[in-house]
């Protein structure tokens, strides 16, 4: 749980102590791409640290059922959708539902913390190794969805653009848990 003196100062997250590695200032394609992904990654994960389940899946505000567990569990769908079912297995199953149901991962009644972040932190790993075992971003992988070909370099912009709102909520679902804001 984070500091009742670091609630009241309006942050969790000490700026020198940040743990997220920020992208290459003059790197390459490929190595910013995946860097900028990592740390969108890790942003999430630093929005829901500390929290209790409860917190985690508290809502925003009504009719809404967005919540920070929800957020965890849909970018596990995404992370599936976008690299192992295009690069690995276009068979593979959504996570949290048969069908192709993005909606079915924001059910968090009855999830916990340990299981969203398991099956988010198992999808991130696949990802990367989908990743980092490609000869280029050019590689082409079906993207069962959509029923065409899509290239590594459009699905890691994808994914990132989808971390990128996706961490723009969980700023506000946040901040209206405990009033923290940062990171």
């Amino acid at each position: 749980m984070t500091s009742h003196q670091d609630r009241e100062q309006g942050r969790y997250q000490d700026q020198d102590q940040d743990p997220r590695v920020g992208p290459p200032k003059l790197g390459g394609e490929r190595e910013t791409l995946r860097a900028f992904l990592d740390y969108h990654r890790a942003t999430l994960a630093l929005k829901c640290a500390g929290l209790t389940d409860d917190e985690l899946r508290r809502r925003s505000v009504p009719p809404s059922t967005l919540t920070l567990l929800g957020l965890v569990r849909h970018l596990a769908e995404v992370e599936r959708a976008w690299f192992r079912r295009p690069f690995e297995d276009q068979n593979a199953p959504m996570v949290w539902s048969d069908e192709i149901d993005f909606q079915a991962a924001y059910d968090v009644r009855t999830s916990t913390r340990a299981e969203a972040f398991a099956a988010w932190e198992a999808e991130v790993e696949t990802s990367r190794r989908i990743e980092r075992a490609a000869d280029s971003l050019d590689v082409a992988g079906f993207q069962p969805r959509w029923g065409e070909e899509v290239s590594l370099r459009m699905v890691m912009v994808h994914v990132l653009l989808e971390y990128g709102r996706h961490n723009g909520h969980a700023d506000f679902l946040r901040e209206g848990i405990d009033g923290a804001v940062g990171a």
